[in-house]
């Protein structure tokens, strides 16, 4: 018996096979990552769930907070446990977190210098029913200790972020999803985003998301109005400025962040304002 042709496989058969010139579905669940210009470009619309997350960037801290908080704040809703953050370089600030819908008391923090340290806690974390997911920052890791956390993220379903230094973009990764984040150098106001491995075509450019929130933006747009109100009032209005003021007057709001005050326990402020 001869085989088939393959114009004879049914056409319901053909719709069940990816495309490399198409973006993937997501096989799995996925969390909304809080940014309709990033969803769009993710497969499924989100973060993926029971897989590894990589985020490659040239300062450990930055921006980390900006783009997960939303998607990690979902997380803790829907399943009511907490957060573990391995080996964060900074103490999270908790009322600027709990103001964006993540709880002080669904963070659960563990510091440890140990590159093995780090890699046992975060496995031990994944296997943790109770966890929502697992944000951790190993700057030494190798390919196949990463694989044994992607196994483990699959195996109980949590989101997993790691964060990995911008060198290691040039290495394998079994991360389901690796992304670059950095600083827009044109634009301190935007992150640039370059997504290095998706289920789907290359990004053919950066993605720009907006670098602080509306508060923040708020916050900052206030503090520049009083510096050139104070300026006016001493007559050295720089040039330029005197003629935005009426419309930074109009659209500014001034919002407390008292919260702040008593210490410098904050990890990526510029990103989150109670």
């Amino acid at each position: 018996m001869g085989l088939p042709f393959l114009n004879s496989f049914s056409a319901a058969a053909g719709r069940g096979v990816w495309h490399a010139d198409e973006l993937g579905l997501a096989d799995a669940q996925v969390v909304a990552t809080g940014h309709a210009a990033l969803d769009a470009e993710l497969p499924g619309g989100g973060w993926p769930v029971g897989a590894m997350t990589e985020l490659l960037q040239t300062a450990p801290e930055a921006h980390v907070w900006r783009l997960l908080l939303p998607a990690l704040a979902q997380a803790v809703q829907a399943r009511g446990g907490p957060v573990v953050l391995i080996g964060a370089p900074y103490e999270p600030c908790g009322p600027s977190l709990a103001a964006q819908g993540l709880p002080v008391e669904a963070l659960m923090w563990v510091r440890s210098d140990a590159p093995a340290s780090r890699l046992w806690a975060c496995e031990q974390a994944l296997r943790c029913a109770d966890v929502s997911a697992v944000l951790a920052w190993l700057p030494q890791a190798r390919v196949g200790e990463l694989r044994r956390l992607q196994l483990a993220a699959a195996q109980h379903d949590v989101l997993l972020f790691v964060c990995r230094p911008e060198s290691a973009a040039q290495g394998a990764s079994p991360a389901r999803l690796r992304l670059q984040v950095e600083s827009c150098e044109a634009d301190s106001s935007q992150i640039e985003l370059r997504i290095l491995k998706r289920r789907g075509p290359p990004l053919a450019a950066p993605m720009m998301l907006p670098a602080r929130n509306e508060r923040m933006a708020a916050l900052l747009a206030a503090a520049r109005l009083r510096r050139k109100l104070r300026l006016q009032q001493q007559g050295t209005v720089p040039a330029g400025e005197a003629a935005r003021s009426d419309t930074d007057t109009a659209t500014a709001t001034v919002v407390r962040i008292d919260a702040w005050k008593g210490g410098p326990n904050a990890l990526d402020r510029i990103a989150v304002v109670a």
